[in-house]
């Protein structure tokens, strides 16, 4: 008789902490999302691209770039923004008396994108004695360099003598919407960016300045040094701009921070107020 109730007390034991161990399971798995795999992640949508989400997702942010951390850098250079469909209507005003004395607008991606929101963000800018510019955002596996080229003058990419024009920007960076190079190789990328830097100096009269990352610049060009006449706008979220692609022995201006979709990158030019307007005026 005591053998049956021993016997049963386990059982009966053996079949609480199931009960416990099933309960348990069912509330971890309630608790915790689980995992998607990166097969599953969504690819954004063409065009909604802007300058820097390549750099973000894959250089990431390299180090606090703060007030502080940038303190020493500062000296001699000047504040800028760069926007895009994302900021939609920009409150300039307040960038304004923020310290900011520059901005670039997307205006254009691949040939059949352009920024709803471009003529608010690019002559808001100027209305208030800002230097303003455009830039396109390169997508190399739709349509050739050149015709990306004039589709962005088309669209707001254009330069005038005025001194508060700036040239155009021609992003090029990490792929968002597949294959970091664009299924491209080096040879076959640094030709992609030849067809449009000469398409649209050909047309404008100024060279494009070239928006990319050291890393993506060595993956996707092989460090290419051949385009060091065109200025050149490095992108690095942190305290300095590091290690510059081959060629270039300064930087035109520098994307330090990435503050998403909210107010807009931050930037510096590398000079003051005047030299920034030299630089505009060609």
């Amino acid at each position: 008789m005591e053998s049956v109730r021993s016997s049963t007390h386990r059982s009966r034991g053996r079949s609480r902490l199931t009960v416990t161990g099933v309960l348990t399971g069912l509330l971890l798995t309630l608790s915790v999302p689980a995992a998607v795999p990166d097969s599953a992640a969504v690819t954004p949508e063409r065009g909604s691209a802007y300058m820097g989400m390549g750099v973000l997702a894959h250089d990431g942010a390299l180090g606090d770039a703060t007030d502080d951390s940038l303190s020493g850098s500062r000296t001699g250079q000047t504040e800028g923004v760069d926007v895009s469909s994302h900021q939609r209507d920009v409150a300039w005003s307040t960038l304004y008396g923020s310290g900011v004395r520059w901005s670039y607008t997307k205006a254009t991606e691949g040939t059949s994108y352009k920024n709803a929101y471009f003529t608010q963000q690019y002559n808001g800018p100027y209305k208030l004695g800002m230097v303003r510019g455009a830039y396109h955002f390169a997508t190399p596996d739709s349509t050739g360099g050149a015709a990306q080229a004039d589709y962005f003058l088309a669209h707001g990419g254009g330069w005038s003598r005025d001194g508060r024009t700036l040239p155009g920007v021609l992003d090029i960076e990490w792929n968002p919407y597949g294959p970091a190079c664009y299924g491209k190789s080096k040879s076959q990328m640094v030709g992609w960016i030849r067809d449009f830097l000469n398409r649209y100096k050909a047309r404008t009269g100024r060279a494009a300045v070239i928006y990319t990352a050291t890393s993506w610049w060595s993956q996707c060009t092989g460090n290419y040094r051949g385009f060091a006449a065109n200025p050149l706008w490095i992108a690095r979220y942190a305290s300095t701009p590091g290690t510059l692609p081959a060629g270039w022995s300064s930087y035109t201006m520098w994307q330090y921070t990435s503050t998403g979709k909210t107010v807009g990158d931050h930037d510096r030019f590398n000079g003051n107020l005047d030299q920034l307007r030299d630089f505009a005026s060609g």
